[in-house]
Parts: structure tokens; sequence; C-alpha cells
């Protein structure tokens, strides 16, 4: 997600599980193994947490704290507006 706005409806909508439980509630902590599944308009994808940042970074980096597990996919093969 781009903003943190879309982020939080998707939580608020029950659209997130984390680690196969559903997300009701934003702010919460992700951390280094932690799987999240995200149910978008496009399909379900789902993100491997790789590592977290003491920062805000570029896309680059941010790329490289995720690994894609949704069967067929990559980071670099989603959709701009889908990616994380």
């Amino acid at each position: 997600m781009k903003h943190r706005a879309d982020a939080d409806a998707l939580i608020e909508g029950g659209h997130v599980r984390l680690n196969r439980n559903r997300m009701s509630k934003t702010g919460h902590i992700l951390r280094e193994g932690d799987v999240l599944t995200l149910t978008l308009y496009a399909g379900v994808r789902i993100i491997k947490v790789l590592g977290v940042a003491d920062r805000r970074g570029s896309t680059s980096e941010a790329q490289k704290l995720y690994e894609e597990l949704t069967p067929g996919q990559t980071a670099s093969s989603q959709p701009e507006n889908l990616r994380a």
C-alpha cells in the first residue's frame, strides 16, 4: 500500500490476516518472520516479513524487507498500486 490510510481501511474491513489470524485493529508491530495475507480486489496476496527498517527508505530498500509468497507472483510483477 502506498498510503497508511489505505492499509488501515483494509485492516478495519477484515481483509488482512497476520499469521493466519484476522487483524481487527491497526497499529500492530510486525516482526521478522510474520506472514501477512491480504484480500484485495485483484486477488489474494501473501507476504512474509524478512526484516523491519529502522527508518523510512526507498522502494528498493523496502522490497528487500519482504518476500512475496503468492503463487506465481514476485514483488516486481505486482501492479504499482498493489505493492507494499
